[in-house]
């Protein structure tokens, strides 16, 4: 039988309409400050688009010149409504959004599903919105690309890297970290503190603890992998809901980083 994830927070999160959706989307892509970088990993953030998509949309534009290479996307984000041991993989075939149809990559999900970390739940992918945010870019980035996404619960950096290096791959394999920032302290203490915190990743500096960044624990294990790889990271922006949409009483902070190999060191 087939399953569909069907979309959870369309509507909410971002545009439920898919012509509003899509020019949305692609507005952003077009504004977004051009990068010249090869990445092999992005860390993202997953806020509703009207806080967080101009930052993410910074990421997903430095896939532009590679997306025609780029055949899978290995897509992890935090859980926030369902407690899961390890790493979760969906009970799913697809993912849909309003702009159509992701099919899920059953062969590289079966490659990793022996690890003792890796379990497959339906209930914590049904209402994650750290996943399903960052479906409409790779749909408007990428011509054509299947998706591994997991949700990662408690698990150590090493356990996240182990499923990190399973599904490496090469340049047809992009991975994905679905992150916010600190959330809900004042504007000033949330650029300290969030500075801090992209600091740490720069240095390829963890663990990056769960106050710091609710996916503090993919972003961790992405770090060790990058370590084994030798990729760099550089930061591509970084704001604030205050920035962007909020109040600057109580902000959430976002960032977008890229991870690029050897060859791209002096950028």
């Amino acid at each position: 039988m087939f399953i569909t994830r069907t979309p959870a927070v369309a509507g909410m999160f971002y545009p439920a309409d898919p012509q509003q959706l899509a020019h949305d989307v692609q507005q952003l892509l077009t504004e977004a400050h051009p990068h010249a970088l090869i990445p092999k990993a992005l860390i993202v953030p997953h806020a509703g688009y009207i806080y967080s998509a101009a930052i993410a949309a910074t990421a997903y534009a430095t896939l532009r010149p590679i997306a025609a290479h780029i055949r899978r996307v290995v897509l992890l984000g935090p859980t926030h409504r369902v407690a899961v041991r390890g790493l979760a993989l969906p009970e799913a075939d697809a993912f849909d959004t309003p702009l159509g149809r992701v099919m899920l990559d059953t062969a590289a999900a079966r490659t990793i599903a022996h690890l003792p970390q890796v379990s497959v739940s339906a209930q914590a992918h049904a209402l994650e919105h750290s996943l399903e945010v960052q479906l409409p870019f790779l749909q408007s980035i990428l011509p054509d690309f299947t998706l591994l996404p997991l949700a990662v619960g408690m698990a150590s950096a090493e356990e996240v890297a182990e499923v990190l290096d399973a599904l490496w791959g090469g340049e047809e394999t992009l991975i994905v970290i679905s992150s916010d920032l600190s959330h809900y302290l004042p504007y000033a203490t949330a650029q300290r503190v969030d500075g801090e915190t992209v600091q740490s990743i720069l240095d390829l500096h963890q663990p990056i603890a769960h106050e710091h960044a609710c996916g503090g624990t993919p972003i961790s294990g992405l770090i060790v992998a990058a370590q084994k790889h030798h990729l760099t990271p550089h930061l591509l922006d970084l704001r604030n809901s205050g920035d962007t949409a909020g109040s600057r009483d109580q902000v959430v902070g976002y960032a977008a980083l890229a991870f690029t190999g050897k060859e791209e060191h002096g950028n």
